[in-house]
């Protein structure tokens, strides 16, 4: 198709119709006469009209604000004795992207504010699509999803004025004592990462892994930065807020750019399948970690981020990840979180991007697909009869024999609506205590009491107050106080 030629004399395409037709104009409208009325019959014009006013979809409930980019991992340890998944052999290298986010804000908030980063992990394996959705930090504020709607609604906005409201936040963590881990590591400067390249990604759940001979583990992800921690003091997460509040995204994109292609070591944790039945504490409960003494990590591969978006849209905010898609050797556990995020993330996907929302290329598994399903809203290619099984014409066959479920766990009891049970060392406020005085340094500590002080200040009624501080003492006695001395002179 012939095309212009630009002022340095190079041929240039020629503008088109999303159906590949030429454009009949850049600039003008079909009028009658230079000065008449537009005519309905201008199918460009109202395409291109039409199209503006559908290009964004809805953005994510959650999680909406962020970025990322594609790279590598490289598996340079000898697993199998824990896993039979492909992506986790000895030299196997596989193609990922990652995206970054902010958890509460929305799409136009700030980078720099102080909230968990969503780090998640899509590996494109042989054997389908794998998706390690975590954060970048161990924990998270609740053990059940039943809770995680209010959750979010507490850090969103309120229905009467529409503001963000830090009552609200410190109404559902004091009434929800299983959060005061979590909101400890968020209160530190870990709660405001200097970029996303100076933080570490983990799974954050409990996930079983099952090698070839059928053998059970249970295990957690560390995805540690090869960068190094770095973190934001709270005053200079506000400045680059005000200042940059693109920052995150600026910084990552820029640092590929010039080559430097970040990178996270991961390491994991393995525990014995008949371990959980009576340690310490519950080991599903994702408030908390498993100490390193207890079971210390081992590192087996790298991750590394090589490739920038060609189109944000199409490649990030399109992307899909979804905590139930598990390659063979790799299952779920009875992680009550990890269960509950297995229907929401595919069912949001649905509804936010489209039911063949896994057909759109950066979802698109690079290893076969042999589906049953078909039609549906923007499908581009089924699968072709037979559509449905069993059927006796050679349509493609599940082979449970080696693609079956994970021999997994077994359960037994009433039908209930309750806690887990509770193992010998379970408590709230433990581990968030044991976090405050052994792994906190002094200037981290000092830093912790005055992010907390700062944002209890900022329209927290007096009532609250009280509860603000009584959540806190059980943190740490000293924390309580220091809590307590900070608010008296806010």
């Amino acid at each position: 198709m012939p095309g212009t030629k630009d002022e340095s004399g190079s041929t240039r395409r020629p503008t088109t119709t999303d159906a590949g037709i030429p454009a009949p104009s850049d600039e003008h409208s079909l009028t009658v006469g230079p000065n008449g009325p537009i005519l309905l019959q201008d199918h460009y014009l109202l395409q291109k009209m039409a199209q503006f006013n559908r290009e964004r979809v809805p953005e994510r409930v959650v999680h909406a604000k962020g970025g990322g980019a594609f790279g590598v991992f490289e598996c340079f340890e000898d697993v199998s004795q824990y896993t039979r998944a492909a992506v986790f052999q000895k030299g196997v290298t596989t193609d990922v992207l990652i995206r970054f986010s902010t958890v509460a804000g929305e799409l136009g908030s700030a980078d720099t504010v102080r909230d968990p980063r969503g780090f998640a992990i899509k590996f494109y394996t042989d054997e389908g699509n794998y998706d390690l959705v975590g954060n970048n930090t161990p924990i998270f504020f609740i053990r059940d999803p039943s809770k995680f709607s209010d959750f979010i609604h507490s850090q969103k906005r309120r229905a009467d004025t529409h503001l963000r409201d830090n009552n609200m936040q410190w109404d559902f963590w004091t009434l929800s004592p299983e959060s005061a881990h979590q909101v400890t590591f968020l209160m530190t400067d870990r709660g405001t990462p200097r970029t996303w390249r100076h933080m570490n990604g983990f799974g954050s759940h409990t996930f079983l892994w099952v090698n070839a001979a059928g053998d059970k583990f249970w295990v957690k992800y560390h995805f540690k930065t090869d960068q190094g921690i770095e973190n934001l003091t709270d005053a200079e997460a506000k400045v680059l807020a005000a200042e940059d509040p693109d920052y995150h995204l600026r910084d990552l994109y820029a640092a590929i750019e010039r080559g430097e292609m970040p990178s996270w070591t991961l390491e994991m944790q393995v525990m014995g399948f008949e371990d959980a039945a009576d340690y310490r504490f519950n080991p599903f409960d994702l408030t908390k970690v498993w100490p390193h003494s207890d079971y210390p990590a081992v590192k087996i591969g790298r991750l590394t981020l090589n490739r920038n978006p060609e189109d944000y849209f199409s490649q990030i905010e399109q992307a899909a990840f979804e905590p139930s898609s598990m390659v063979p050797g790799i299952g779920p556990s009875p992680d009550k979180m990890l269960l509950g995020r297995m229907f929401s993330y595919p069912d949001t996907h649905r509804h936010r991007i489209g039911t063949n929302y896994l057909q759109l290329p950066v979802n698109r598994p690079k290893s076969p697909v042999n589906s049953y399903n078909k039609d549906g809203a923007m499908r581009y290619e089924n699968p072709g009869d037979p559509v449905y099984a069993p059927n006796s014409v050679g349509g493609p066959a599940a082979d449970p024999a080696r693609y079956g479920d994970p021999a997994g766990w077994t359960v037994a009891g009433e039908i209930v609506r309750a806690a887990y049970d509770l193992h010998k060392e379970d408590d709230d406020f433990g581990q968030a205590g044991s976090l405050y005085r052994k792994v906190l340094s002094e200037t981290d500590r000092e830093h912790l009491v005055a992010n907390i002080v700062g944002h209890a200040s900022n329209g927290v009624t007096a009532p609250m107050l009280a509860r603000v501080i009584d959540y806190w003492s059980h943190v740490d006695p000293d924390l309580g106080t220091g809590v307590h001395e900070g608010l008296k002179t806010a």
